[in-house]
């Protein structure tokens, strides 16, 4: 089974296997975000536990 095109485009995967995700809201409408907020959306954050299982499926990583 192939891995989904996009996902891989969207996600990424450290080496310990953790699955890294982009910040939700950051795409537009940041003028009214506070420059914390918009700092805080520059990095990568941790996928949360409950999506990890379904995620590795699409991803094709080794549970």
């Amino acid at each position: 089974m192939k891995a989904k095109k996009a996902f891989l485009k969207r996600f990424k995967v450290t080496k310990n296997g953790k699955i890294l995700r982009r910040v939700a809201g950051q795409n537009h409408y940041r003028s009214k975000k506070t420059g914390a907020a918009k700092r805080k959306g520059r990095k990568m954050v941790l996928v949360s536990k409950s999506e990890i299982k379904r995620l590795r499926r699409y991803l094709q990583l080794k549970v």
